[in-house]
């Protein structure tokens, strides 16, 4: 079935907060499949249900390659640099395997008392300089540039400018292209160097696995170890940290419980990760490659469709009490990591990250508050993901 539907200006709103735009939960269950128009490119369809997004994210009949060349939806006018985040299978299957020999569980666990001795250094320094203090600048964004630096092997010195490429990846401004071409040229370097002298960290494993295996073209390396690594094991931490933080402290009943039993930090991750949404709006079409029913409505062969991973993660079919923080929550299939072939290749390392975060938070700051209440909050604008850029928190 095809209809005539009103075609929405999206994002919904320009809401900061960590709160969804209740239009999402209208359109779930009024009208799942709905028209919209982002600030640039065509019309697509916007996929709000659980099920239908998984089917999206999954089902070989909606393509990424084939979203290549098209005017892509989007929220800025240059395209955004995509990556191993532009191809469908087998090509994605062959990056996401060298990915996988080099990005382990053991490897990810193995930094874990390194993430550690990072976080207290830098929460040492923020508590060394006095109360009150910005919990953004003197720790969620250093704290995951400096893991992602030690786990690729980058040098001390050079950390400054990682924060500046990583900033710069997620933001509208026209200078995108010039971040991924300075940072794949450093990279590029690096990569040089590792091939000259093999080493054990993260850089060296992908060099080794690159070389020794399939043989990938060097952008593909670059992209795994740039822009992927460098975005999910960066950005998303350093967003999220002060996202869960000024949710757990506008949120007391939360923030005691976890205080109460820091065994459930690992569960209140996951369900903070379900219930705060890290982008503004969905990103990334998948274009039809043929007709495709979802809730009922024909998906023609060419047109694109995104998928609301905040929309899903709220929907009432699959998590009981959707709207709720529930730090007990048995059962938590949340999409925020995505799903699929495309399944976010630094998720297992995001969590680790976050973890870490939270409990040395807990543990260093009984008494932490905001300091200011919401006037010491100012959040991102201008950017693909959204949170605080300052968090003033005292203790």
């Amino acid at each position: 079935m095809t209809i005539d539907q009103e075609i929405r200006k999206y994002p919904f709103s320009e809401s900061p907060g960590i709160d969804i735009d209740p239009t999402y939960g209208l359109l779930r269950s009024t009208e799942p499949l709905a028209r919209v128009q982002l600030p640039y490119g065509e019309v697509c369809w916007l996929a709000t249900r659980y099920e239908d997004v998984k089917t999206v994210l999954t089902d070989p009949r909606f393509s990424r390659a084939a979203a290549q060349g098209q005017d892509q939806p989007r929220l800025r006018e240059e395209m955004t640099y995509e990556g191993i985040i532009g191809l469908d299978p087998p090509d994605h299957t062959r990056l996401r395997k060298l990915a996988g020999k080099a990005l382990t569980a053991r490897r990810v666990n193995g930094i874990r008392e390194d993430a550690q001795r990072i976080a207290n250094e830098y929460l040492d320094d923020m508590v060394a300089k006095g109360s009150p203090g910005d919990l953004v600048e003197m720790f969620a964004l250093p704290f995951p540039i400096t893991v992602i630096c030690e786990l690729l092997g980058v040098p001390f010195e050079d950390r400054a400018q990682f924060r500046i490429w990583t900033e710069g990846l997620t933001s509208t401004s026209e200078q995108l292209m010039v971040y991924v071409e300075q940072l794949f040229g450093y990279m590029g370097n690096l990569v040089a160097q590792r091939r000259e002298q093999p080493t054990d960290d993260l850089l060296g494993a992908l060099v080794k696995a690159r070389d020794e295996g399939d043989r990938l073209t060097e952008q593909e390396l670059l992209s795994i170890a740039g822009v992927g690594l460098l975005l999910t094991g960066v950005e998303t931490v350093s967003t999220h940290i002060p996202n869960f933080v000024y949710a757990l402290l506008t949120k007391p009943e939360l923030m005691a419980q976890l205080r109460a039993d820091r065994s459930l930090v690992p569960a209140a991750v996951e369900e903070l990760l379900r219930m705060i949404p890290l982008n503004p709006a969905a990103m990334f079409p998948r274009y039809a490659v043929e007709d495709v029913e979802l809730s009922g409505i024909t998906v023609r062969a060419g047109e694109p469709v995104l998928v609301s991973l905040p929309g899903a993660n709220r929907d009432p079919e699959i998590f009981d009490n959707p709207e709720t923080f529930d730090f007990t929550r048995e059962q938590n299939p949340h999409v925020a990591f995505g799903h699929g072939p495309h399944h976010c290749l630094g998720a297992q390392l995001a969590r680790m990250e976050l973890q870490v975060a939270l409990h040395t938070i807990l543990d260093r700051f009984p008494e932490l508050r905001l300091a200011d209440g919401d006037a010491g909050v100012s959040w991102k604008s201008g950017l693909l993901v959204r949170g605080p850029n300052k968090l003033l928190v005292a203790w």
